[in-house]
């Protein structure tokens, strides 16, 4: 039986990846690289190159693209301007229309939402949110799905 999961990052990664845009370039990117044992790609503001064509991404202005780590424990990061707070409804409707199961959604009182999505290939964390002065945005995590080992099943 396949179940998809996402892969986990060093706590440190996450942290920084989330931090991407407010640091500088260069001592950023080596810090990421220490931490990742140098895969990473941060694209800036754009797509990294090899995002998975099958997920669905909000048609708008990218403003931040990465990705850490190789083969399965690959994750891609990717921050897309959308319209206003009621863009969550469109994009979980787009995941899901490319077939990818909503496993848990929820959206906040003043709009935006959050949601996790999966199918048999990846599993896509969506947020979004209002970034303040720069309007609203929808940031996808995007992770490579597990195989789950079965447990052993106890015989009597």
């Amino acid at each position: 039986m396949r179940r998809s999961r996402f892969v986990a990052l060093p706590v440190a990664a996450l942290l920084l990846l989330g931090a991407a845009p407010a640091l500088a370039g260069c001592s950023f990117q080596t810090v990421v690289k220490d931490v990742t044992g140098g895969n990473v790609d941060i694209g800036g503001n754009k797509v990294p190159s090899d995002f998975p064509t099958s997920v669905p991404l909000y048609k708008g202005a990218v403003v931040f693209g990465a990705s850490v780590g190789s083969g399965h424990g690959k994750v891609w990061n990717v921050t897309v301007k959308v319209a206003d707070a009621k863009a969550y409804t469109d994009i979980a409707k787009q995941l899901t229309d490319a077939g990818f199961d909503g496993q848990f959604g929820a959206q906040g009182p003043d709009g935006g939402g959050t949601g996790t999505f999966a199918n048999a290939d990846y599993g896509v964390l969506v947020v979004v949110s209002d970034a303040g002065n720069n309007g609203w945005v929808a940031n996808y995590s995007v992770s490579s799905a597990a195989v789950a080992t079965p447990s052993p099943t106890a015989t009597p």
